[in-house]
Protein backbone atom coordinates (compact mmCIF):
# COMPACT_ATOMS: atom_id res chain seq x y z
CA UNK A 1 0.00 0.00 0.00
CA UNK A 2 1.65 3.61 -1.31
CA UNK A 3 0.19 6.01 0.68
CA UNK A 4 2.78 8.73 -0.25
CA UNK A 5 3.28 10.84 -3.80
CA UNK A 6 6.26 9.41 -5.40
CA UNK A 7 8.80 7.76 -3.36
CA UNK A 8 9.43 9.67 -0.89
CA UNK A 9 7.07 10.83 1.32
CA UNK A 10 8.55 14.29 2.99
CA UNK A 11 5.58 16.00 4.71
CA UNK A 12 2.97 14.01 7.38
CA UNK A 13 0.62 16.34 9.41
CA UNK A 14 -0.68 14.51 12.65
CA UNK A 15 -3.41 15.58 13.95
CA UNK A 16 -6.23 14.24 17.24
CA UNK A 17 -9.42 12.49 15.82
CA UNK A 18 -11.17 13.32 19.00
CA UNK A 19 -11.58 15.98 21.96
CA UNK A 20 -7.64 16.12 22.09
CA UNK A 21 -5.30 14.35 24.59
CA UNK A 22 -5.58 11.79 22.15
CA UNK A 23 -1.34 10.75 22.91
CA UNK A 24 -0.98 13.24 20.33
CA UNK A 25 2.82 14.56 22.00
CA UNK A 26 4.52 11.10 22.48
CA UNK A 27 3.10 10.04 18.84
CA UNK A 28 4.80 13.56 17.18
CA UNK A 29 7.41 12.94 19.44
CA UNK A 30 8.22 9.29 18.17
CA UNK A 31 8.25 10.21 14.44
CA UNK A 32 10.41 13.26 15.13
CA UNK A 33 13.39 10.99 15.23
CA UNK A 34 12.91 10.79 11.45
CA UNK A 35 12.15 14.37 10.62
CA UNK A 36 14.00 17.48 9.83
CA UNK A 37 11.88 19.76 11.11
CA UNK A 38 8.65 19.88 13.24
CA UNK A 39 5.90 23.06 12.94
CA UNK A 40 3.06 23.64 14.94
CA UNK A 41 0.52 24.82 13.14
CA UNK A 42 -2.60 26.50 15.40
CA UNK A 43 -3.83 26.90 18.50
CA UNK A 44 -1.94 28.21 21.82
CA UNK A 45 -0.41 27.12 25.29
CA UNK A 46 -3.83 26.11 25.97
CA UNK A 47 -2.61 22.84 24.77
CA UNK A 48 -0.05 20.42 26.62
CA UNK A 49 1.95 17.86 25.45
CA UNK A 50 3.37 15.40 27.98
CA UNK A 51 6.23 13.49 26.95
CA UNK A 52 9.07 11.14 28.63
CA UNK A 53 12.34 12.10 27.46
CA UNK A 54 15.47 10.13 29.20
CA UNK A 55 12.91 8.94 31.76
CA UNK A 56 12.11 12.71 32.54
CA UNK A 57 8.22 13.87 31.99
CA UNK A 58 8.23 17.04 30.10
CA UNK A 59 5.18 19.35 29.42
CA UNK A 60 5.18 21.69 26.31
CA UNK A 61 2.57 23.90 25.39
CA UNK A 62 4.07 26.24 22.53
CA UNK A 63 6.96 24.85 21.44
CA UNK A 64 7.22 21.23 19.26
CA UNK A 65 8.08 18.40 20.88
CA UNK A 66 10.54 18.05 18.60
CA UNK A 67 12.65 20.58 20.85
CA UNK A 68 13.89 17.80 22.71
CA UNK A 69 16.01 15.69 19.80
CA UNK A 70 19.28 17.76 18.93
CA UNK A 71 19.64 18.76 15.05
CA UNK A 72 15.75 19.09 14.66
CA UNK A 73 14.45 22.49 13.79
CA UNK A 74 10.81 23.68 15.56
CA UNK A 75 8.52 26.61 14.27
CA UNK A 76 5.55 27.62 15.56
CA UNK A 77 3.96 29.25 12.59
CA UNK A 78 1.50 32.19 11.77
CA UNK A 79 -1.82 30.02 13.03
CA UNK A 80 -0.41 29.73 16.52
CA UNK A 81 -1.49 32.08 19.07
CA UNK A 82 1.69 33.26 21.29
CA UNK A 83 1.84 33.98 25.15
CA UNK A 84 5.52 35.51 24.84
CA UNK A 85 5.58 35.57 28.93
CA UNK A 86 4.34 31.59 28.78
CA UNK A 87 6.72 31.11 25.46
CA UNK A 88 9.61 32.92 27.42
CA UNK A 89 9.28 30.76 30.75
CA UNK A 90 8.89 27.25 28.21
CA UNK A 91 12.36 28.04 26.56
CA UNK A 92 13.99 28.98 30.25
CA UNK A 93 12.70 25.45 31.15
CA UNK A 94 14.11 23.97 28.31
CA UNK A 95 17.99 25.58 28.74
CA UNK A 96 17.55 24.52 32.13
CA UNK A 97 17.36 21.06 31.03
CA UNK A 98 19.97 21.62 28.89
CA UNK A 99 18.45 22.21 25.68
CA UNK A 100 18.23 25.56 24.83
CA UNK A 101 16.04 27.06 21.40
CA UNK A 102 18.59 29.34 20.36
CA UNK A 103 19.36 28.22 16.45
CA UNK A 104 16.63 25.52 16.75
CA UNK A 105 13.49 27.65 17.22
CA UNK A 106 11.82 29.98 14.36
CA UNK A 107 8.72 32.17 15.41
CA UNK A 108 6.20 33.45 12.38
CA UNK A 109 6.57 37.16 12.04
CA UNK A 110 2.75 36.93 11.00
CA UNK A 111 1.95 34.87 14.39
CA UNK A 112 -0.97 36.63 17.05
CA UNK A 113 -0.05 37.29 20.69
CA UNK A 114 -1.98 36.80 23.50
CA UNK A 115 -1.12 39.60 26.31
CA UNK A 116 -2.79 39.90 30.07
CA UNK A 117 -5.83 41.75 28.99
CA UNK A 118 -6.71 38.75 26.75
CA UNK A 119 -6.76 36.13 29.85
CA UNK A 120 -9.17 38.92 31.95
CA UNK A 121 -11.41 38.94 28.74
CA UNK A 122 -11.61 34.55 28.78
CA UNK A 123 -12.32 35.03 32.58
CA UNK A 124 -15.18 37.10 31.92
CA UNK A 125 -16.36 35.18 29.47
CA UNK A 126 -16.59 31.96 31.62
CA UNK A 127 -17.69 33.58 34.35
CA UNK A 128 -21.40 34.54 32.10
CA UNK A 129 -24.53 32.44 32.23
CA UNK A 130 -23.05 29.89 28.54
CA UNK A 131 -19.84 28.47 29.90
CA UNK A 132 -17.11 26.99 27.14
CA UNK A 133 -15.12 25.54 29.69
CA UNK A 134 -11.83 27.20 28.46
CA UNK A 135 -8.73 26.79 29.95
CA UNK A 136 -8.39 30.64 30.61
CA UNK A 137 -5.36 31.34 28.69
CA UNK A 138 -6.71 34.14 26.28
CA UNK A 139 -7.02 31.74 23.27
CA UNK A 140 -10.25 33.09 22.52
CA UNK A 141 -10.27 36.49 22.80
CA UNK A 142 -6.72 37.09 21.22
CA UNK A 143 -8.04 35.03 17.58
CA UNK A 144 -11.31 37.01 18.12
CA UNK A 145 -8.84 40.21 17.65
CA UNK A 146 -7.24 38.37 14.84
CA UNK A 147 -11.13 38.17 13.35
CA UNK A 148 -11.73 41.39 13.92
CA UNK A 149 -8.18 42.92 13.39
CA UNK A 150 -7.46 44.26 16.44
CA UNK A 151 -4.42 41.89 16.64
CA UNK A 152 -1.15 42.26 17.81
CA UNK A 153 1.50 40.02 15.48
CA UNK A 154 5.03 39.76 16.17
CA UNK A 155 6.11 41.71 14.20
CA UNK A 156 4.15 44.60 15.20
CA UNK A 157 5.08 43.68 18.93
CA UNK A 158 9.07 44.11 17.91
CA UNK A 159 8.25 47.33 16.39
CA UNK A 160 8.10 49.71 19.50
CA UNK A 161 6.33 52.27 18.19
CA UNK A 162 3.70 50.57 16.24
CA UNK A 163 3.57 48.07 19.70
CA UNK A 164 2.82 50.94 21.74
CA UNK A 165 0.36 52.60 19.23
CA UNK A 166 -1.87 49.28 19.41
CA UNK A 167 -1.68 48.29 22.78
CA UNK A 168 -3.19 52.02 23.72
CA UNK A 169 -5.77 51.75 21.13
CA UNK A 170 -6.93 47.97 22.28
CA UNK A 171 -6.94 49.18 25.54
CA UNK A 172 -9.18 51.96 25.25
CA UNK A 173 -11.21 49.54 23.52
CA UNK A 174 -11.50 46.67 25.78
CA UNK A 175 -11.62 49.40 29.25
CA UNK A 176 -15.25 49.28 29.51
CA UNK A 177 -15.14 45.41 30.01
CA UNK A 178 -11.31 45.13 31.63
CA UNK A 179 -12.21 47.86 34.28
CA UNK A 180 -14.33 45.27 35.99
CA UNK A 181 -11.58 43.35 37.11
CA UNK A 182 -8.50 45.32 37.59
CA UNK A 183 -6.89 48.73 36.84
CA UNK A 184 -6.47 49.58 33.20
CA UNK A 185 -3.57 51.73 33.70
CA UNK A 186 -1.96 49.13 36.05
CA UNK A 187 -2.69 46.74 33.00
CA UNK A 188 -0.35 48.71 30.64
CA UNK A 189 2.19 49.40 33.13
CA UNK A 190 2.88 45.74 33.63
CA UNK A 191 2.90 44.99 29.37
CA UNK A 192 5.44 47.99 29.40
CA UNK A 193 7.51 46.08 32.08
CA UNK A 194 7.71 42.61 30.50
CA UNK A 195 8.25 44.21 26.99
CA UNK A 196 12.38 44.97 26.84
CA UNK A 197 13.14 41.24 28.02
CA UNK A 198 10.60 39.67 25.53
CA UNK A 199 10.95 41.38 22.84
CA UNK A 200 14.64 40.89 23.15
CA UNK A 201 14.02 37.15 23.72
CA UNK A 202 11.78 37.23 20.37
CA UNK A 203 13.95 38.98 18.20
CA UNK A 204 16.49 36.51 17.01
CA UNK A 205 13.40 34.29 16.72
CA UNK A 206 11.39 36.06 14.33
CA UNK A 207 11.20 35.43 11.05
CA UNK A 208 9.30 34.65 7.84
CA UNK A 209 8.47 30.69 8.80
CA UNK A 210 6.79 30.19 5.02
CA UNK A 211 9.89 30.91 3.43
CA UNK A 212 11.64 28.34 5.74
CA UNK A 213 9.24 25.82 5.20
CA UNK A 214 8.72 26.02 1.12
CA UNK A 215 12.70 26.25 0.93
CA UNK A 216 12.53 22.85 3.16
CA UNK A 217 9.88 21.19 1.17
CA UNK A 218 11.28 22.14 -2.34
CA UNK A 219 14.93 20.11 -1.01
CA UNK A 220 12.48 17.29 0.15
CA UNK A 221 13.18 17.19 3.67
CA UNK A 222 10.74 15.56 5.91
CA UNK A 223 8.39 18.08 7.65
CA UNK A 224 6.04 16.82 10.49
CA UNK A 225 3.25 19.29 11.26
CA UNK A 226 1.50 18.88 14.93
CA UNK A 227 -1.89 19.92 15.28
CA UNK A 228 -3.08 21.33 19.19
CA UNK A 229 -6.23 19.67 20.81
CA UNK A 230 -8.49 17.82 17.96
CA UNK A 231 -10.78 17.49 15.60
CA UNK A 232 -13.95 17.57 17.65
CA UNK A 233 -12.87 20.94 18.78
CA UNK A 234 -12.44 22.25 15.42
CA UNK A 235 -13.97 25.76 15.06
CA UNK A 236 -16.29 24.62 11.98
CA UNK A 237 -16.72 20.94 12.28
CA UNK A 238 -16.34 20.56 15.82
CA UNK A 239 -19.31 20.36 18.81
CA UNK A 240 -19.61 23.94 18.26
CA UNK A 241 -19.87 25.88 20.12
CA UNK A 242 -17.83 24.08 22.66
CA UNK A 243 -14.82 24.18 20.51
CA UNK A 244 -11.62 26.08 20.43
CA UNK A 245 -11.04 29.33 18.45
CA UNK A 246 -8.60 27.49 15.68
CA UNK A 247 -8.71 24.59 13.13
CA UNK A 248 -6.73 21.80 14.63
CA UNK A 249 -7.79 19.65 11.02
CA UNK A 250 -5.16 19.14 8.59
CA UNK A 251 -6.52 21.39 6.60
CA UNK A 252 -5.18 24.17 9.33
CA UNK A 253 -2.07 23.01 8.46
CA UNK A 254 -2.21 25.09 5.19
CA UNK A 255 -3.40 28.18 6.47
CA UNK A 256 -1.48 27.90 9.76
CA UNK A 257 1.82 27.65 8.23
CA UNK A 258 1.75 29.24 4.92
CA UNK A 259 1.87 25.87 2.52
CA UNK A 260 -0.48 24.88 -0.08
CA UNK A 261 -2.40 21.82 -0.25
CA UNK A 262 -0.90 19.71 -2.57
CA UNK A 263 2.44 19.88 -0.66
CA UNK A 264 0.49 17.62 1.94
CA UNK A 265 1.79 13.80 1.52
CA UNK A 266 0.13 12.13 4.37
CA UNK A 267 -1.99 12.62 7.54
CA UNK A 268 -1.80 10.63 10.36
CA UNK A 269 -5.05 10.66 12.76
CA UNK A 270 -3.64 10.00 16.71
CA UNK A 271 -6.78 8.12 18.89
CA UNK A 272 -7.63 7.11 22.11
CA UNK A 273 -8.78 3.14 22.81
CA UNK A 274 -11.65 4.85 24.68
CA UNK A 275 -12.69 8.55 24.63
CA UNK A 276 -12.31 11.76 26.75
CA UNK A 277 -13.10 15.33 26.93
CA UNK A 278 -12.18 18.26 29.45
CA UNK A 279 -15.02 20.89 29.77
CA UNK A 280 -18.35 21.71 28.94
CA UNK A 281 -20.21 19.82 25.90
CA UNK A 282 -22.16 17.14 24.74
CA UNK A 283 -20.52 13.47 25.18
CA UNK A 284 -22.93 10.65 24.20
CA UNK A 285 -20.70 7.71 25.48
CA UNK A 286 -19.67 9.66 28.39
CA UNK A 287 -19.67 7.74 31.88
CA UNK A 288 -20.71 8.60 34.84
CA UNK A 289 -19.90 5.32 37.03
CA UNK A 290 -17.32 3.53 38.18
CA UNK A 291 -16.16 2.20 35.03
CA UNK A 292 -15.63 5.97 33.76
CA UNK A 293 -13.73 6.50 36.98
CA UNK A 294 -11.51 3.11 36.41
CA UNK A 295 -10.38 5.20 33.20
CA UNK A 296 -9.96 8.42 34.37
CA UNK A 297 -7.34 6.50 36.85
CA UNK A 298 -5.72 3.85 34.46
CA UNK A 299 -5.21 6.46 31.87
CA UNK A 300 -4.49 9.50 34.54
CA UNK A 301 -6.97 11.41 32.41
CA UNK A 302 -5.86 14.65 34.06
CA UNK A 303 -5.59 17.62 31.98
CA UNK A 304 -1.32 18.68 31.46
CA UNK A 305 -2.23 22.40 31.20
CA UNK A 306 -5.00 23.09 33.96
CA UNK A 307 -4.67 19.35 36.18
CA UNK A 308 -8.40 19.42 35.11
CA UNK A 309 -9.69 15.57 35.73
CA UNK A 310 -11.30 14.78 31.82
CA UNK A 311 -14.96 13.06 31.18
CA UNK A 312 -14.61 9.42 29.93
CA UNK A 313 -16.21 7.33 28.21
CA UNK A 314 -16.33 4.45 25.62
CA UNK A 315 -14.92 4.75 22.20
CA UNK A 316 -17.41 6.34 19.66
CA UNK A 317 -17.00 4.94 15.91
CA UNK A 318 -19.57 7.64 14.45
CA UNK A 319 -16.99 10.79 15.82
CA UNK A 320 -14.10 8.60 14.34
CA UNK A 321 -15.57 8.16 10.91
CA UNK A 322 -16.56 12.00 10.80
CA UNK A 323 -12.82 12.85 11.62
CA UNK A 324 -11.26 10.49 9.29
CA UNK A 325 -13.09 11.97 6.62
CA UNK A 326 -12.60 15.36 7.43
CA UNK A 327 -8.95 15.12 7.59
CA UNK A 328 -8.35 12.46 5.38
CA UNK A 329 -6.40 10.75 7.35
CA UNK A 330 -4.63 7.97 5.63
CA UNK A 331 -3.99 5.45 8.91
CA UNK A 332 -4.38 6.01 12.39
CA UNK A 333 -2.15 5.44 16.03
CA UNK A 334 -4.32 3.76 18.76
CA UNK A 335 -3.24 5.04 22.11
CA UNK A 336 -4.17 3.79 25.82
CA UNK A 337 -5.07 0.04 24.70
CA UNK A 338 -3.65 -1.40 27.90
CA UNK A 339 -5.57 1.23 29.76
CA UNK A 340 -8.66 -0.89 28.85
CA UNK A 341 -7.04 -4.54 31.22
CA UNK A 342 -8.64 -6.06 33.28
CA UNK A 343 -12.50 -4.85 32.08
CA UNK A 344 -14.80 -7.96 31.35
CA UNK A 345 -16.36 -5.98 28.73
CA UNK A 346 -15.98 -3.99 26.58
CA UNK A 347 -18.08 -1.00 24.19
CA UNK A 348 -18.41 0.19 20.93
CA UNK A 349 -20.75 2.93 19.72
CA UNK A 350 -21.30 1.69 16.38
CA UNK A 351 -24.24 4.52 15.72
CA UNK A 352 -27.04 7.04 17.68
CA UNK A 353 -30.50 7.28 18.57
CA UNK A 354 -32.33 10.21 18.26
CA UNK A 355 -36.57 10.03 18.66
CA UNK A 356 -36.02 6.59 17.50
CA UNK A 357 -33.94 7.32 14.47
CA UNK A 358 -30.74 5.48 14.10
CA UNK A 359 -27.87 8.11 13.21
CA UNK A 360 -25.09 6.91 11.76
CA UNK A 361 -22.63 10.47 10.64
CA UNK A 362 -21.97 13.32 13.74
CA UNK A 363 -25.02 15.37 13.51
CA UNK A 364 -24.79 19.28 13.80
CA UNK A 365 -27.84 20.18 15.32
CA UNK A 366 -26.87 20.98 19.24
CA UNK A 367 -30.03 19.89 20.56
CA UNK A 368 -29.56 16.39 18.73
CA UNK A 369 -25.75 15.73 20.05
CA UNK A 370 -27.52 16.70 23.42
CA UNK A 371 -30.35 14.30 23.62
CA UNK A 372 -29.02 11.39 21.24
CA UNK A 373 -28.24 8.05 23.20
CA UNK A 374 -25.60 5.46 21.91
CA UNK A 375 -26.06 2.50 19.92
CA UNK A 376 -23.40 0.11 21.53
CA UNK A 377 -21.63 -3.10 20.46
CA UNK A 378 -20.58 -5.13 23.09
CA UNK A 379 -17.06 -7.52 23.28
CA UNK A 380 -15.40 -9.27 25.53
CA UNK A 381 -12.33 -7.68 27.75
CA UNK A 382 -8.95 -8.83 28.26
CA UNK A 383 -7.33 -9.26 31.17
CA UNK A 384 -3.53 -9.34 32.13
CA UNK A 385 -0.26 -6.90 31.37
CA UNK A 386 -0.25 -5.60 27.88
CA UNK A 387 3.02 -3.29 28.67
CA UNK A 388 5.94 -4.35 26.88
CA UNK A 389 4.75 -6.39 24.33
CA UNK A 390 6.17 -5.30 20.52
CA UNK A 391 4.19 -7.37 18.22
CA UNK A 392 0.34 -7.44 17.44
CA UNK A 393 0.09 -11.26 17.20
CA UNK A 394 2.13 -11.02 21.15
CA UNK A 395 -1.58 -9.05 22.39
CA UNK A 396 -4.14 -10.82 23.69
CA UNK A 397 -6.79 -12.35 21.68
CA UNK A 398 -9.74 -10.30 22.49
CA UNK A 399 -7.63 -7.09 22.37
CA UNK A 400 -6.63 -7.93 18.93
CA UNK A 401 -9.93 -8.70 18.04
CA UNK A 402 -10.76 -5.23 19.75
CA UNK A 403 -8.66 -3.73 17.57
CA UNK A 404 -9.82 -5.16 14.10
CA UNK A 405 -13.09 -3.94 15.20
CA UNK A 406 -12.69 -0.57 15.22
CA UNK A 407 -10.58 -1.05 11.64
CA UNK A 408 -13.77 -2.43 10.19
CA UNK A 409 -16.13 0.48 11.71
CA UNK A 410 -13.71 2.88 10.76
CA UNK A 411 -12.69 1.87 7.30
CA UNK A 412 -9.16 2.39 8.26
CA UNK A 413 -5.89 1.18 9.66
CA UNK A 414 -4.74 1.20 12.68
CA UNK A 415 -0.82 1.12 11.64
CA UNK A 416 0.54 1.83 15.01
CA UNK A 417 -0.25 0.88 18.86
CA UNK A 418 0.82 2.90 21.95
CA UNK A 419 0.95 1.04 24.99
CA UNK A 420 2.73 3.42 27.67
CA UNK A 421 3.89 6.70 27.52
CA UNK A 422 7.44 6.45 26.88
CA UNK A 423 8.70 6.88 23.03
CA UNK A 424 10.11 3.11 22.68
CA UNK A 425 6.39 1.20 24.02
CA UNK A 426 4.76 1.40 20.91
CA UNK A 427 3.92 -1.40 18.25
CA UNK A 428 4.52 -1.07 14.58
CA UNK A 429 1.52 -3.11 13.16
CA UNK A 430 2.27 -2.90 9.17
CA UNK A 431 5.27 -0.81 8.30
CA UNK A 432 4.35 0.60 5.22
CA UNK A 433 5.41 4.49 5.94
CA UNK A 434 8.45 5.91 5.68
CA UNK A 435 8.59 7.54 8.98
CA UNK A 436 8.42 4.29 10.91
Amino acid sequence: MNWFKGNIMSTLVVVGTQWGDEGKGKVVHYLSQRADMIVRYQGGNNAGHTIIFENKPFVLHLIPSGILFPKKLCLITNGVVIDPVDLYKEAQLLRSKGLPVDGRLLISEAAHLILPYHKYLDELRERGKIRIGTTRRGIGPAYADKVTRLGIRVIDYLEKDVFVELLDRNLKEKAPLLKKIVSVSALRREIMKDYPRLSRFLAPLVTNTALVLEKAIVKKKKVLFESAQGTLLDLDFGTYPYVTSSNPIAGGACTGAGIGPTKINNVLGVVKAYTTRVGEGPFTTELNDSTGEYLRERGQEFGATTGRPRRCGWFDAVLLRHSIRLNGIDSLVLTKLDCLEGLKALKICTAYKYKGKTITEMPASRKIQKLCTPVYEEMPGFTGSIKGITKFSGLPVNAQAYVKRMEKLIGTRINLISLGRKREEIIVVEKTNVWY
